[in-house]
């Protein structure tokens, strides 16, 4: 009995059907593998730049967060007079700030966390002392005299003569954690910049210091070793009425500034930095009557 035509015309429809999908699937099999392989490597790059930013995130993450505390200003109120009164100019001496690389990361050295990685290398640890520089900034951005606007700038220079600036309205972090992720930001850097805007609150400046402290003021210098005892209110208020005055003072833990641009030098008591420039601001503040 012959067989009908049509059906034999279904089962080469059929049998073809069934290798072009066996061929379709083969040409799919290699795509599907090299699909796999494509994301198989996305994954291990993603894991590897992952790891890889892992410690860059950790020697960022203070001084990334502390860098958001520092955008926010102190609010300065101007002079209505069009002469512009007298103002005040701190020099802060012989800084103990200093960056190294501890293990991984790179940290700005202190006595308190890094004692046995500064004996390990030859270095007394009671002078890594970047905490002082810390007090005595927060001291003079906190006076009434830099809020009436009579801070005219700030300079530090630290022990290695690396100089740099703050602007007045700046906002120093009050934890010390984040002023030293600051720090390290900063000398790595060499600015710091506002957020949302391109001034530089904090930038390092070309030596010597002199060349950016005003024409005609007179520099004050505080040591020890100065056999001038005087009263602060008094002497200041023959002085910082009518030119500005430039007020050095050292930020280490112990020893004197030798500067060749100071004119004179009073007190003979070993002050701490805070407190000499406490004194300084409260005299100020008496004789220009801030309230």
């Amino acid at each position: 009995m012959v067989r009908a035509y049509g059906n034999k015309v279904n089962k080469r429809k059929e049998r073809q059907e069934r290798y072009d999908k066996e061929e379709d699937e083969e040409d799919e099999q290699p795509k599907f593998e090299q699909k796999q392989k494509e994301e198989e490597s996305v994954k291990k790059a993603k894991r590897e730049s992952t790891s890889k930013t892992e410690e860059d995130n950790e020697e960022k993450e203070v001084s990334d967060e502390a860098a958001d505390d520092v955008d926010e200003g102190i609010p300065i109120v101007l002079s209505d007079n069009k002469k512009e009164k007298p103002g005040v100019v701190f020099v802060l001496e012989n800084a103990s700030l200093e960056v190294a690389k501890v293990g991984k990361t790179y940290q700005l050295l202190n006595s308190d966390e890094h004692a046995n990685f500064l004996r390990k290398n030859d270095r007394n640890p009671a002078d890594y002392r970047p905490d002082i520089t810390h007090q005595a900034l927060l001291m003079i951005l906190d006076s009434p005299v830099n809020k009436a606007g009579r801070l005219k700038a700030v300079y530090v220079r630290t022990e290695k003569g690396v100089l740099f600036e703050v602007k007045p309205h700046v906002r120093i972090p009050r934890t010390y954690k984040r002023f030293a992720g600051i720090m390290l930001q900063l000398l790595q850097k060499l600015s710091i910049t506002a957020a949302g805007g391109r001034e530089k609150l904090l930038r390092v400046i070309k030596n010597p210091v002199k060349d950016h402290l005003p024409v005609g003021s007179i520099k004050i210098g505080f040591s020890h070793s100065s056999q001038k005892l005087v009263s602060m209110q008094k002497h200041l208020a023959t002085i910082c009425n009518d030119s500005d005055t430039v007020f050095v003072v050292g930020a280490m833990a112990h020893g004197k500034i030798e500067c060749d641009y100071i004119d004179d030098f009073v007190s003979r008591y070993p002050l701490s930095a805070a407190y000499c420039i406490s004194r300084i601001c409260e005299a100020l503040s008496t004789n220009w009557n801030i309230i």
